[in-house]
């Protein structure tokens, strides 16, 4: 699948002879790949596609609420079993000419399925996401290793020394040091790194 050609920020065709053509090698330094393959698929194949970065940003939060279903309701091994049948709007607008921003708004809805449905369905609905987002590449990250920004370019060399800020904060904490606690967590925000706590624990990831 490749599209008709790709036009930059200012509305130009990119090409090697505008010298303002982008390549994933050097994409990727910057943005999780999954975030770019999102952005690809959501224009369709045969029609001329306007690369920003703001939509690749956009493509990021899309797909943090996406893992962040999966990771706050985790599916049982009979549960995935169940229901993994990838769902017929999806694969139906797959077929119509490889239609993707037709079945990337079957997956949206089916996000929304969380927030409106009872427990049974949501169940379905976190399986056929993950059935789904295989058709496509996207979703086949652990959650956890999604937000900590896995396949980005460096982030396994520095998921350690955040590691190890977010004990010496939970230490600060226990200790009723709540100001060095506030004084860690504004050293990994100023990294870009969220902390999110929870009676589960600390979790974080890369804003």
């Amino acid at each position: 699948m490749t599209h008709g050609f790709i036009v930059d920020e200012e509305g130009k065709k990119m090409s090697k002879s505008e010298g303002n053509f982008l390549v994933v090698h050097d994409l990727i330094e910057e943005y999780p790949p999954e975030a770019l393959r999102l952005v690809l698929l959501s224009a369709h194949y045969r029609q001329p596609f306007d690369f920003t970065r703001e939509a690749v940003v956009a493509a990021k939060k899309t797909l943090d609420r996406y893992y962040g279903l999966l990771r706050d309701a985790p599916l049982t091994a009979e549960e995935k079993e169940a229901h993994a049948d990838v769902p017929p709007g999806f694969l139906d607008a797959l077929k119509d000419d490889l239609n993707t921003p037709k079945a990337l708004a079957e997956l949206a809805q089916l996000a929304k399925t969380f927030s409106t449905t009872d427990d049974g369905a949501k169940a379905q609905a976190r399986a056929q996401l993950l059935a789904a987002g295989e058709m496509i590449g996207l979703l086949q990250q652990d959650p956890e290793a999604w937000f900590k920004g896995a396949g980005q370019a460096g982030a396994n060399d520095d998921a350690a020394a955040i590691e190890e800020l977010i004990e010496k904060r939970a230490e600060a904490k226990k200790a009723k040091d709540f100001k060095e606690a506030d004084r860690i967590r504004d050293e990994l925000a100023a990294q870009g790194i969220l902390i999110e706590d929870s009676a589960q624990g600390t979790k974080w990831k890369r804003a």
